[in-house]
């Protein structure tokens, strides 16, 4: 990396320390605590870009040449831009996390996948074709490459030291798509023909999922990979990596009898979701998909469920979860049904529509639509994650627009 983007990147990490350093973020740390262990002030808003930072923050705009460099550069602009622009309940910390490098072997079978030339979408050919193909599951064998982690650790201090702090973390992201892992290696449309046709090999192909998930959290114990998620931490539950809920901030984690130097995943937040499921009646979900994600979850100390599904229906099951803190309730989700259901017991992360946000942007309808949820969720406890954003429409000052009224609204004592 040369001496420019060093430079480059070095006066970006002092903005960020410099935001990360402001009482805001203090009191947004403060009220996310108190969110995440059922003592709510107010609804928490997040907002997460996701696809729409390729129009916020264009590749163009970026200063550094050296490709590890602008991965760097484009991490602590989008924080800088969060601060600027987004005025939700974000906290910035001043932190620069390194990441050990963690490979895993393959699970025998891969799915198959068919990019479009044309549209960006994608097919793919099954793999698991009939029962004999279960034997070619095997569990991924986990790999530290420790050298790499040096690597990473001395380029983090070099540019780091004295402006961020930089920790090295192992594994704090664990979560569970059993159903969706199914779907890609037998087909959506196979696996719902098997619930009715084959309901032996569904349970044997979960069991030996649910068998290999634990077997990849026990060598990460045994190689003690394992790191705390309670502080600045996105709750994840989606697939490829999408988020779908607030900040996991809590002083419910770690347990009383923590030790830093050996996380346990009692010590953790852990999450699952079976969006591939949406469609089958709670009894088929509790049937084929709910045990196998419950013997992986219960060993968690905090847990959270559910990302785009529709969960209205499903909620009686979801909710004997042990320790379960934060359930997604989707755009599709009934939020009154749901806010019944749910009460004080648990977390509502409500999803608003990211639809809000392209075509015909509308301001007034936005201010009901999120007024409207609010109102129904009044004695929960309530956060508003907008998410799944791939597009703004090149309109960036739309999120600011989003996140000024959902604010407000959040702020306004409607909640009460």
């Amino acid at each position: 990396m040369n001496a420019k983007d060093k430079q480059i990147i070095r006066e970006l990490a002092k903005r960020v320390a410099e935001i990360a350093e402001l009482p805001i973020m203090a009191e947004r740390r403060r009220l996310w605590k108190k969110h995440n262990s059922l003592q709510s002030e107010r609804p928490m808003v997040y907002v997460s870009a996701e696809g729409s930072w390729r129009e916020l923050l264009p590749q163009d705009t970026l200063e550094c040449s050296d490709e590890e460099a602008r991965r760097i550069e484009y991490n602590l602009r989008t924080r800088i831009y969060m601060y600027e622009h987004f005025n939700d309940d974000r906290v910035i910390e001043k932190v620069w996390v390194v990441y050990k490098a963690i490979n895993h072997t393959s699970w025998g079978l891969e799915p198959k996948f068919r990019p479009s030339s044309t549209t960006g979408a994608w097919g793919f050919d099954p793999v698991l074709i009939n029962y004999d193909d279960l034997e070619k599951l095997v569990p991924p064998k986990v790999e530290h490459d420790e050298e790499e982690t040096r690597r990473r650790e001395a380029l983090a201090h070099e540019l780091f030291d004295g402006i961020l702090n930089v920790v090295t973390y192992g594994v704090n992201n664990i979560e569970f798509h059993l159903m969706n892992q199914y779907c890609k290696l037998r087909g959506l449309d196979q696996v719902m023909l098997d619930m009715y046709d084959h309901p032996d090999m569904v349970h044997a192909t979960m069991r030996i999922l649910q068998e290999g998930h634990q077997s990849i959290i026990d060598q990460y114990a045994a190689l003690n990979l394992l790191s705390p998620n309670n502080e600045d931490y996105y709750h994840l539950a989606g697939d490829v990596g999408f988020s779908c809920s607030g900040p996991t901030y809590t002083n419910d984690l770690p347990q009383a009898d923590f030790n830093p130097e050996r996380v346990r995943t009692i010590d953790m937040w852990g999450s699952a979701e079976a969006q591939d499921m949406t469609h089958i009646s709670p009894a088929m979900f509790k049937e084929f998909v709910f045990p196998y994600e419950l013997k992986l979850l219960e060993q968690f100390g905090l847990t959270g469920y559910g990302c785009c599904e529709d969960l209205t229906r499903k909620l009686e099951t979801v909710m004997t979860i042990p320790n379960l803190r934060r359930i997604s309730v989707s755009p599709w989700a009934d939020v009154p049904k749901c806010a019944e259901q749910i009460q004080g017991r648990f977390i509502l992360s409500w999803k608003p529509h990211p639809g809000t946000i392209v075509g015909d942007f509308d301001p007034d309808y936005i201010r009901q639509y999120i007024r409207d949820a609010i109102i129904a969720s009044r004695g929960c406890t309530m956060d508003i994650v907008l998410k799944d954003t791939h597009t703004c429409d090149n309109h960036p000052e739309r999120f600011t627009i989003w996140t000024t009224i959902a604010k407000e609204l959040a702020t306004s004592g409607l909640w009460r």
